[in-house]
């Protein structure tokens, strides 16, 4: 037994050399282009609200949704929340795309902050259509509608 089990690991161990040997030979995988967003998403990231909106001001791709969300993100994480320029935004990339999760996520959370939460439950039951698996969109929304259903605050995670 000992000898059958030794010849199905050698045999295995031989099968996976030669897969590798083969896959050395392969073209290596080009690598992404970078996203124009890349920048706008850098100063996101860093909270710099106003080199973010400027950047996008000087990219202005208005017909990408994935622009207008982020758009929409920035003006309504500022210091100084435009709410209704955020909501613009959000309602512009669903235009374009109606199954965009960021914005459908982003645009609930928005609905919480101005007390609508009949929205944000309409975009949380969207999410949940578009997110056939589940999806981190849709968790993060449902954890913020619980928490301003239990407390009648907005999260600020």
């Amino acid at each position: 037994m000992n000898t059958t089990i030794t010849r199905f690991l050698a045999a295995g161990v031989l099968l996976l050399a030669m897969s590798n040997s083969f896959a050395d030979g392969a073209a290596p995988e080009p690598a992404a282009a970078p996203d124009k967003l890349d920048g706008v998403r850098a100063q996101i990231a860093a909270k710099n609200w106003s080199a973010a909106i400027q950047e996008l001001k000087r990219i202005d791709d208005t017909g990408s949704a994935d622009w207008n969300n982020l758009m929409g993100y920035t003006l309504r994480k500022g210091p100084k929340p435009d709410l209704a320029g955020a909501e613009k935004f959000y309602n512009e990339a669903l235009r374009i795309d109606p199954a965009h999760r960021g914005a459908l996520e982003y645009s609930g959370e928005l609905y919480l902050m101005t007390g609508n939460l009949a929205k944000a439950e309409q975009r949380l039951a969207t999410l949940d259509k578009v997110c056939t698996f589940g999806c981190e969109e849709y968790s993060d929304l449902k954890k913020a509608i619980a928490h301003y259903k239990a407390t009648g605050k907005v999260s600020s995670w």
